[in-house]
């Protein structure tokens, strides 16, 4: 049976919401972001195999957050033969352990993170990480999902609310959408155009453009 990595971010994100954490998945670099409280964020990196790049990647994570995991399944074969070997370096660099098996929904902590005399966290990465987090609608992202297709950001989010706007309206003011949304960022989105979603058809008008008719639909959710 093909395992994704996907498969192990529902049951984990069941179990961090036990524990009254609110979880997000793939959140800027990270494949699952959890927040509770005025808690410092824990990141959890997934993968199917334990090897060096997994390992390289949670050491980035240091530069976010103190709380850093790696999670694979629990039948991992190298977590079998080489436990106390994995859990001595994953201790050493202050990181921690969580298995999953996704059939039975049952997560296991094996280790939790220690201090680390490396890099430590950035106030300025770690305020874009949460403002990341809290600016999302919801949760729309699988954590592990393959990210050259795209994954929804709180600026998709926003521009995909000013499209639908724009659908149903027509023509219209940048201030008249920005008040109707209640974002004032609105226009900042109407003006850059990152996607190619809007026309200008005249001074402060925006409209949609052909691209803004039919790219939009894609990305909304699957019944």
């Amino acid at each position: 049976m093909n395992r994704k990595e996907t498969d192990l971010y529902p049951p984990l994100k069941r179990f961090l919401e036990s524990q009254g954490y609110e979880v997000k998945g793939e959140v800027l670099d990270c494949d699952v972001l959890a927040v509770r409280g005025d808690e410092g964020p824990v990141i959890v990196e997934l993968k199917l195999s334990l090897n060096l790049q997994l390992v390289m990647q949670a050491v980035e994570r240091l530069t976010l957050a103190d709380t850093v995991y790696v999670a694979v399944p629990e039948s991992n074969r190298m977590l079998k033969t080489q436990r106390k070997r994995i859990l001595r370096l994953l201790r050493m660099l202050g990181l921690g352990l969580i298995t999953v098996e996704p059939h039975k929904d049952r997560v296991g902590i094996l280790l939790d993170p220690g201090p680390y005399s490396g890099p430590r966290p950035s106030k300025r990465k770690r305020g874009r990480l949460l403002g990341e987090f809290h600016g999302r609608v919801g949760d729309p992202n699988m954590g592990g999902a393959d990210r050259r297709r795209g994954l929804m950001t709180a600026y998709r989010q926003r521009a995909l609310a000013i499209a639908a706007f724009l659908a149903e309206r027509g023509p219209t003011k940048a201030a008249v959408v920005a008040k109707a949304l209640d974002d004032p960022k609105a226009r900042a989105i109407l003006y850059r155009d990152v996607y190619g979603w809007f026309d200008r058809p005249s001074t402060g008008i925006y409209d949609l453009s052909p691209k803004g008719r039919s790219e939009p639909l894609e990305w909304q959710p699957k019944s």
